[in-house]
C-alpha cells in the first residue's frame, strides 16, 4: 500500500507580479475556490489590499448637565431662586424681586403679632450699621481686584445710619450696643473675605439684595408708625435705586462667569445662610425688653 507522505514543511510556490513598482497581488500555485478573491485562468489571486469595509462608528450622544433654576441668567438669578426657595410659599409667580421680604411685611400688617417696639428698632439699626460697615471695609481695604469693581457703587450704608444713630442720640435715646445676631454674621463675613472673594460677593450682593427688596420698606413702615413719619438718612438713595443694584448685579454676574460650578454651588449655599442672617437682624424689630 502506497502512503504518501506530506511533509510539514511544505509551501506552495508564490510568485509575485509588479505593476509600477506596487506589489498588486500574491499568486499561488494551488486552487482554493474558498477563497475570498478572484479567479483568474483557474487560479486563485488574493489581493494584498483587502476590500473589506468596518462597520461605521457610533458617535455617543453627547449629554448636557442640566441647568440650575436661573443659570442662563447669572449666579445673581440663581441666588434669587434660592431666596423664593427659602420661603416656601405657594405663590408661582417669581418674578418681582420684593416678594423676598414680604413675609415679614405682611406679618407686620396681618393677625397683629408682629408689633414693632422702639427698642427693637434701635437694635435692628445698630445691627446693620455693623454688618454695612464690615462689608464697605472689607470692600475698600481688600486688595483682591475682584472686591475693586464693587466700591462706592452707591448703595453703601453705613455713613446714613451712623446719621441716624446720632439723631436717636440726641433724642435722649439709650442706644445699644451690636447684639449677637449683628455681632456672628459680622464676624462670619470677616472669615468668609480672607477665604473665598466669590463667597464673600455673594454675600455682600444678598446684603443689599435684601435690604433693598424688602427691608427698606419695612424699616419706612415702622419709622411712620413710631416716628411719626419722619425719613431716616438710612432710607435714603442718591440715584435710582434699582439701577444702582443693577450694576452691582451685572458686575457680578459678569464675575460669575469665570467661577467653576462647584463655587457657585458653594455661593448659593451661602445665599441660603444670608438670607437667614438677615431675617435674623430683620426680627429684631419686634424685639421686646
Amino acid at each position: 500500500m502506497q502512503q504518501h507522505v506530506v511533509s510539514s514543511l511544505w509551501r506552495p510556490p508564490i510568485s509575485f507580479r509588479h505593476d509600477a513598482g506596487d506589489l498588486q497581488y500574491f499568486k499561488f500555485g494551488i486552487s482554493w475556490n474558498q477563497m475570498n478573491g478572484r479567479r483568474k485562468n483557474g487560479e486563485s489571486l488574493f489581493l494584498c489590499c483587502s476590500e473589506y469595509n468596518p462597520p461605521p462608528v457610533v458617535k455617543k450622544r453627547k449629554r448636557y448637565r442640566k441647568q440650575y433654576p436661573g443659570e442662563s441668567t447669572g449666579i445673581t438669578e440663581e441666588m434669587r431662586f434660592v431666596a423664593m426657595k427659602l420661603r416656601n410659599t405657594t405663590k408661582t409667580d417669581i418674578t418681582s424681586k420684593k416678594e423676598t421680604y414680604e413675609e415679614y411685611d405682611s406679618d407686620a400688617d396681618g393677625d397683629g403679632t408682629w408689633q414693632p417696639s422702639m427698642e427693637g428698632f434701635l437694635q435692628f439699626l445698630v445691627d446693620s450699621k455693623l454688618i454695612f460697615s464690615t462689608i464697605e471695609r472689607v470692600i475698600d481695604d481688600s486688595h483682591d481686584v475682584s472686591y475693586a469693581y464693587f466700591r462706592r457703587t452707591g448703595l453703601e450704608r453705613s455713613e446714613g445710619l451712623s446719621k441716624d444713630l446720632e439723631w436717636f442720640s440726641q433724642q435722649n435715646m439709650l442706644i445699644p450696643p451690636p447684639s449677637n445676631p449683628g455681632i456672628s454674621y459680622a464676624q462670619c463675613l470677616e472669615e468668609i473675605a480672607e477665604k473665598s472673594a466669590p463667597l464673600f460677593l455673594c454675600h455682600f450682593y444678598n446684603i443689599y439684595f435684601s435690604h433693598i427688596a424688602g427691608g427698606q420698606v419695612i424699616a419706612r413702615r415702622v419709622s411712620e408708625k413710631l416716628l411719626e413719619g419722619r425719613e431716616l438718612e438710612f432710607l435714603k438713595w442718591e440715584g435710582d435705586v434699582e439701577d444702582l443694584l443693577k450694576g452691582v448685579r451685572e458686575k457680578l454676574n459678569m464675575l460669575g462667569e469665570h467661577w467653576s460650578r462647584d463655587e457657585k454651588n458653594k455661593c448659593l449655599r451661602e445665599a441660603t445662610k444670608s438670607f437667614r442672617y438677615m431675617g435674623q437682624i430683620v426680627r429684631l424689630i419686634i424685639l421686646r425688653s
